[in-house]
């Protein structure tokens, strides 16, 4: 029969729990982990297994405080990792985020008339005004956005969409489950690689509304075709029927005004969420954590007597945005009012000159004491953005230690995300700010010395 003495109490394994576990847990936790695997380890001393609870219990809450959300250093290249938060925010916008987190505000409140007032006014003012719309709506994410206008305008009715626009974006969404929990009724038309007006045409009897739908994390090439905005808002006119466009990634303007100089060459055929609103389409919903560079949101833009029907849909409080997040897109926004838009940190990111990139490199290399070794190479928008297009950028090329370096660095502290190619390790500092270059170079340092 086992000695079930010697098994530690569960206040003994919690107190070591706490000092062991570098991030710390609270007691609750570390009770509950304590406890379970006690009686783990006294279930299998029974069947005479030897358990050590103590290293389960460490091991297991060593696991659990690492999911914890914390600082990482994103040296992958892709600018906008949706697994890595996607958007920084701007510290004015971090800052005013804080404000509202920490304290009362008019979120709700009328300050001249003294009584309830609408969330989110200044807000969806601003964003019809850069957007060049009549009215604008914020909810929590894009797709929130487009369930929305779904429910309110086409809910029980048909609403036509191009099977090469049938898109499947990271976390499973999938748009036709999107529209069937939305209550309309998708109809597939023309093929994955052609896509007339004449399909419209000819599935429209009873449609509610047009959709397009921007596929922002691929491209279909080569013996390809898609109905032109301008035949849809045509075709959505004679009809009578408001043509709703998911841009997606939320690029404002095509002609990128807020940067010196053209449009850079790797926003390609993105469409700007002006542009589109220009040709006549009714509603544009699109991404505030993407091209926008804010918070994770979803902004409708159009006519205002559609936007005041979103408003009026029960499921615009279900899905609406928060203080916080409403005031750092707030003042993210009021950024490119200002003509600041290059200061938004994924375009003051993507703006970073290779001669720069590459001058930080050898510095970082010479901290780290290895021999320099940059390449040029490639980053991307990431997040769905701008698929298939890149933005030159120079890399710290550590040749086959992309297995053993990767994951170290990823269980370093604070953890730095870098990127594996052929078995070599790749750093890229597009999406790295200066002042944690030296955070990289000591854990390479240490890594590479060990």
């Amino acid at each position: 029969m086992p000695d079930l003495r010697r098994l530690p109490s569960v206040g003994a394994l919690v107190h070591d729990l706490l000092a062991g576990v570098e991030d710390g847990l609270p007691v609750a936790l570390a009770t509950e982990i304590a406890r379970r695997s006690i009686d783990e380890a006294r279930a299998s001393a029974l069947e005479g297994r030897s358990v050590d609870p103590a290293a389960t219990a460490r091991r297991e809450a060593a696991r659990l405080s690492r999911t914890r959300l914390r600082r990482v250093v994103n040296a992958t290249g892709v600018i906008l990792h949706t697994n890595l938060g996607r958007a920084p925010l701007h510290p004015s916008a971090a800052e005013e985020a804080r404000r509202a987190a920490t304290g009362h505000g008019n979120l709700e409140f009328d300050l001249d008339a003294g009584r309830r007032g609408s969330r989110g006014a200044y807000l969806s003012r601003l964003m019809a005004h850069l957007a060049g719309a009549e009215a604008a709506l914020v909810v929590n994410n894009n797709a929130a956005a487009l369930f929305l206008v779904l429910n309110t305008l086409a809910a029980g009715r048909p609403v036509p969409v191009s099977r090469g626009e049938l898109i499947e974006i990271g976390g499973s969404y999938r748009l036709p489950r999107l529209m069937a929990a939305s209550g309309a009724q998708l109809v597939e038309v023309g093929t994955t690689n052609r896509t007339r007006i004449s399909d419209y045409e000819e599935t429209i009897d009873g449609a509610a509304m047009l959709l397009k739908v921007h596929p922002s994390n691929y491209r279909v090439v080569g013996f390809a075709e898609q109905a032109t905005v301008e035949q849809l808002v045509g075709l959505g006119g004679r009809l009578g029927l408001p043509v709703v466009y998911d841009v997606g990634s939320g690029l404002l303007d095509t002609e990128v005004p807020w940067l010196e100089g053209p449009p850079p060459a790797w926003i390609g055929d993105e469409p700007g969420v002006r542009q589109v609103l220009a040709e006549g389409v009714d509603l544009v919903t699109f991404s505030g954590d993407k091209l926008f560079g804010g918070c994770q949101a979803g902004i409708i833009t159009g006519r205002a007597d559609l936007v005041a029907r979103l408003k009026a849909n029960p499921v615009a409080r279900a899905v609406r945005v928060d203080g916080s997040a409403i005031a750092a897109l707030t003042r993210t926004a009021e950024l490119y009012a200002e003509g600041r838009g290059s200061e938004v940190p994924f375009w003051e990111m993507a703006g970073r000159s290779v001669a720069t990139l590459t001058e930080r490199l050898n510095g970082l290399a010479s901290l780290a004491g290895i021999v320099p070794d940059v390449r040029m190479s490639e980053a991307v928008a990431g997040a769905g953005s701008v698929p298939g297009m890149a933005v030159p950028s120079p890399v710290l090329v550590l040749e086959g230690r992309g297995e053993d370096l990767w994951p170290a660095l990823v269980g370093s502290d604070p953890p730095v995300v870098a990127r594996r190619a052929a078995g070599d390790l790749l750093i890229d500092l597009r999406a790295v700010d200066a002042d944690e270059d030296a955070v990289v170079a000591a854990a390479l340092r240490a890594l590479c010395r060990s």
